[in-house]
């Protein structure tokens, strides 16, 4: 349109680390990070940040080149999320949870050249540096980060110090130290530039790198601020892993409305509570797994909340009597829905008004669907995979869920035909199937590689783990297919007993049959620990693989105790 000019007066990339100089302004002296006796302020945050950015890039740190860190959620990773793309760099967090063959894999893949490691971790950092000098791969250089809470001081913290190998050359205090205030953050030329890099939790067995643009977390940041319903100066207590898809994106979002960053170095329903009472939290997120450490919490565990928290779960479709049991407790929860690829949440269950006059169940039901996409998505639909047609809004038909939007990862590093079959279409294809409800609001019914196929009969795992919570004694279940002689496949149900409880596979099978359908109704029952990624997904491919050693069932009503 003639007299438009786009120049740097109306025109600037936009980026997440944008949020703390504003913060550093207007929330100067509101506290930005606490953990333990450690508190900062946000002037504080900005200029540690500022610090370490300075200090990155004098170690030679530039544009493109990728920045790696083990570490929980402590306040070195919070302020490396901004720290490390304020020096132009690429942040890739990783699964405290992998072992050091895997963490030499992502080291060599991504071709990190400097490594944050907290010290509970530097065993296994060291193990994996160790590997890449092995195989002829340049180690990059470690940076020690020792905790810095006198109060959750750990043993480990000596014994790690007087192990520490001639590959660690920094301190993480020391390297800020060496920082300078006056250090010009680098803002991205391009905001499809990459901001980070964050690795598939690993429910399957190969992780891929999911590459996140600076405009990406700019908007999922917002997203999920305006999802949460997040008002200035929230108190968010830290479970979600800030190594998990950037912890959802809200380090960025807490950052835009100046919140306080409750930090927690090992989440336990104890430590939760604690938080609470003590800096009255406002907001939290966290998996299912979470929200079940949270309603089995013991007597001396918990304590009263000071007043409604706001909780946004994930990850595993959470089931209704889970919801129902937190709603209970004076938690309101919030369901979202989304992956690695969609910057963590990628749709929100927003609650109708007219809901509230609903039966408790029924209000839990509709709260347990995953709903429709946030603002930073542009499409959500369930799809046939093959022609790509939208399927009836009945809630019948079952198809794959596939999203469009400025919240969709720019690709898989190194990997442009996983990349491509991941856009083919014009949709990203996560590869869950679900349903639409007439009112437009999604329903997962499975992973495709997790439907059981019954006699020519779809199952969907999700319906039955929703039974099989609902029963007094089950504290955890998940269930996968097992290969059967006449069906094909069974359900086969992997359940984790209350302390204290005592169940057999009889009672629980003839609980489902009572509940759903007879074909529905696992046919097997194994009572162990459910084994999970770190952001509480369970790993259903190792129940798979176990269901399928067990061999093909050949009687009725089997139980596997």
């Amino acid at each position: 349109m003639e007299g438009a000019i786009r120049c740097s007066a109306n025109y600037v990339p936009l980026s997440p680390i944008s949020f703390l100089k504003r913060s550093a302004i207007v929330y100067s002296d509101r506290p930005s990070v606490v953990y333990g006796n450690v508190q900062y302020t946000w002037s504080q945050t900005f200029e540690r940040c500022k610090r370490l950015a300075s200090a990155i890039s004098h170690l030679g740190i530039s544009s493109g080149h990728v920045v790696a860190v083990l570490a929980p959620n402590i306040p070195a990773m919070y302020e490396l999320h901004f720290g490390v793309p304020m020096a132009g760099a690429i942040l890739c967090t990783l699964n405290i949870r992998h072992d050091s063959a895997m963490v030499s894999v992502l080291l060599r893949h991504s071709e990190a050249k400097v490594f944050f490691v907290d010290y509970q971790f530097l065993h296994i950092a060291q193990g994996a540096i160790d590997m890449l000098s092995k195989k002829g791969s340049k180690p990059p250089l470690l940076v020690l980060i020792p905790e810095c809470d006198d109060d959750q001081l750990s043993t480990d913290i000596s014994s790690s110090s007087n192990a520490i190998s001639a590959s660690v050359k920094l301190e993480y205090e020391q390297l800020l130290s060496t920082g300078n205030l006056d250090f010009e953050v680098i803002i991205p030329k391009d905001e499809w530039d990459p901001i980070s890099l964050n690795y598939t939790s690993g429910t399957t067995s190969s992780p891929k790198g999911v590459i996140y643009s600076h405009r990406g977390a700019y908007l999922n940041s917002l997203a999920g601020v305006l999802l949460n319903e997040m008002h200035s100066m929230v108190v968010y207590l830290w479970c979600v892993p800030m190594f998990h898809c950037n912890g959802w994106c809200l380090p960025w979002g807490i950052a835009a409305q100046g919140g306080t960053n409750v930090c927690l170095r090992n989440v336990t329903a104890k430590g939760i509570f604690d938080s609470i009472a003590k800096h009255k939290v406002t907001h939290m997120g966290g998996a299912p797994t979470v929200l079940n450490m949270i309603i089995n919490a013991s007597a001396t565990e918990r304590k009263p909340l000071p007043s409604k928290v706001s909780i946004m779960t994930g990850a595993a479709p959470p089931p209704p009597s889970l919801l129902f049991k937190m709603e209970e407790m004076g938690f309101n929860v919030t369901h979202s829905y989304g992956l690695t690829e969609t910057y963590g949440p990628g749709t929100v269950c927003t609650w109708k008004p007219e809901w509230d006059s609903l039966p408790r169940d029924a209000q839990a039901k509709l709260k347990s669907r995953q709903g429709v996409q946030h603002l930073g998505i542009e499409e959500l639909d369930v799809k046939d995979p093959v022609t790509l047609k939208s399927v009836p809004a009945n809630a019948k038909i079952i198809g794959e869920v596939m999203f469009r939007g400025n919240t969709v990862m720019n690709g898989y590093l190194k990997n442009v035909k996983a990349t491509q079959e991941a856009f083919d279409g014009g949709w990203f294809r996560t590869g869950d199937l679900g349903v639409k409800h007439p009112d437009g609001y999604v329903e997962l019914k499975d992973r495709s590689k997790d439907i059981i196929i019954s006699g020519g009969e779809n199952i969907s795992t999700i319906e039955v783990e929703s039974v099989l919570y609902s029963h007094p004694a089950v504290f955890e279940a998940a269930v996968v297919a097992r290969p059967d002689d006449h069906w094909g496949e069974t359900p086969c149900a992997f359940v984790n007993v209350k302390s204290g409880c005592n169940v057999s596979g009889d009672e629980i099978i003839n609980f489902c049959r009572s509940r759903l359908p007879h074909y529905m109704a696992p046919r097997t029952v194994v009572f162990q620990d459910l084994p999970k990624t770190s952001t509480g997904k369970v790993q259903k491919f190792v129940l798979r693989d176990k269901a399928k050693s067990m061999g093909s069932l050949t009687k009725k009503n089997i139980s596997k105790l």
